[in-house]
């Protein structure tokens, strides 16, 4: 049985190592042109959105938007990743198009006096969250009537893929369950059929399904990794396609009012 998540989790006091280990690795640029192909039209928008980044750490994907000239309110629950990511913007000279807030998602329809936006960003969340399911009401109340949820979050599916390829057949068989918790990896990948039945009960609509590290993740030989524009094109090529966009280790949905 698994064991109950009673508080949301942070990366409050590892900002550096977070950065180090996911975005200056392929896997976090796989991630970064994964989002930027797929929110595009967004970005080339030509009226300024209003956007919401909840959970957005260091803010590197809404650098895009923010260059691009919309206004960013950048959320995180740990008020170090926020400096930094404040710090960051402030380098890039785009300050001007962000507001910060340091606060968990719970706290946000409050704090933002239950404003709407055009977008909202929840990636890489729902995972760390003691009530995911809750979440998606909550982001639900963010949107304009015709605004866009792009939400990405760690396949549960995927994981037991991998696992399974490893040969990692204990720990599949225990729930995906580990005495010793690694910090930086999410400890609560969440099931597809989960979040569509969510988004389903809030009257919420899957628009879009993408597949982020389709290939990546289950690679037999470890070097490939670094014939990294080749394998970044086979991501882009095939991972909105089905199985593809079905096994990647995180899933990117972009979502709207049903």
């Amino acid at each position: 049985m698994s064991k109950k998540i009673t508080s949301d989790q942070s990366f409050a006091g590892i900002g550096k190592k977070f950065s180090r280990n996911i975005y200056d690795t392929a896997k976090g640029k796989i991630r970064l042109a994964v989002l930027e192909r797929d929110l595009q039209d967004l970005i080339k928008a030509e009226k300024p959105l209003k956007v919401l980044d909840i959970g957005a750490g260091l803010g590197q994907f809404s650098e895009r938007l923010a260059a691009a000239g919309h206004q960013v309110v950048h959320t995180d629950i740990a008020a170090d990743m926020v400096e930094a990511a404040q710090a960051r913007h402030q380098e890039l000279q785009l300050s001007e198009q962000y507001h910060y807030y340091v606060a968990p998602l719970q706290e946000l329809p409050q704090l933002l006096q239950q404003q709407h936006y055009d977008l909202v960003l929840c990636h890489a969340v729902l995972e760390w969250l003691a009530d995911p399911e809750s979440a998606i009401r909550l982001l639900k109340g963010f949107l304009k009537p015709e605004g866009t949820l792009s939400l990405m979050f760690y396949n549960r599916d995927a994981k037991i893929l991998a696992n399974v390829i490893y040969g990692n057949f204990d720990y599949v068989e225990a729930g995906l369950e580990v005495k010793k918790k690694v910090r930086l990896s999410p400890q609560r990948p969440v099931a597809p059929a989960d979040v569509e039945r969510w988004l389903q009960d809030s009257e919420l609509r899957i628009n879009a399904r993408t597949g982020v590290r389709c290939f990546h993740d289950y690679l037999r030989n470890q070097d490939d990794q670094q014939r990294f524009e080749q394998l970044l094109g086979l991501e882009l090529k095939y991972n909105r396609q089905s199985p593809f966009n079905q096994i990647g280790r995180y899933l990117h949905w972009r979502i709207q009012h049903g």
